[in-house]
């Protein structure tokens, strides 16, 4: 089992008021998993993948990663952690910019113990067809483009799980599908994926959607049939 959350809960103080966002939620995700967390606006599944991805601390309850219990780890240790174990893809995509490619995707490796950059960086770009806009600075690639550098960047320090919040949120739907069938080509090729979602259909290329509402597991259920974007090649999205 790659992820163990029991009982956890997160609660906020603003000068005295307390406002709970999660209620005790207890979760497994094996490794390989392709899982879907799904939810309306203020439902907690965003703060629930920040505790997850150690981008936040639960109040309280226990949280396993890899069958480490992350409450012996200072927060050093877990941005070491978040750094080599963990790939992130937001909405936003959060790149660089003015900054090329290549180097938006090398910077995940300054901050580990990983030698050979530039060819590991030009390894995941050519994964998510983007071999030939190295040179390319963010600001000149199209939203679909960017989010697939942004892919190449939570893959290069070869994570055990990429979370993927909201990826298709700002992109059209032909870039968006271009995203979901490479994010399903990793999780056949053994990654184990956690995407964030509030749309329904996005969340349907998972292999299981769990449903979160006020900060409460509402369902867990498989997905027999998971979505998979008819795309066998990636396409340029100029």
């Amino acid at each position: 089992m790659l992820i163990q959350l029991k009982n956890i809960t997160k609660e906020y103080d603003n000068s005295g008021v307390i406002t709970k966002v999660l209620r005790g939620v207890s979760l497994d995700v094996e490794e390989g998993e392709f899982l879907a967390i799904m939810g309306p606006s203020g439902s907690g599944k965003s703060t629930l993948m920040h505790i997850i991805g150690f981008l936040d601390r639960a109040t309280n309850g226990t949280y396993l990663f890899d069958n480490e219990d992350i409450k012996n780890f200072n927060d050093n240790e877990l941005a070491y952690i978040r750094n080599d174990r963990i790939g992130f893809v937001f909405q936003s995509f959060n790149l660089l910019a003015r900054t090329s490619v290549l180097d938006n995707v090398i910077l995940p490796l300054t901050y580990s113990k990983k030698k050979n950059h530039v060819e590991l960086a030009t390894e995941a770009l050519r994964a998510v067809g983007l071999e030939n806009r190295l040179n390319f600075l963010s600001n000149q690639i199209s939203g679909g483009q960017k989010q697939r550098v942004a892919i190449a960047r939570a893959l290069v320090c070869d994570p055990k799980v990429i979370f993927a919040d909201e990826p298709t949120g700002n992109l059209d739907s032909k870039s968006g599908a271009t995203v979901m069938s490479i994010l399903g080509r990793l999780n056949n090729e053994g990654r184990t994926i956690i995407l964030v979602t509030h749309d329904r259909t996005v969340a349907e290329h998972a292999n299981r959607i769990i449903t979160i509402r006020d900060g409460s597991i509402v369902s867990d259920e498989k997905n027999a049939n998971p979505r998979r974007s008819k795309i066998e090649t990636v396409e340029e999205d100029i």
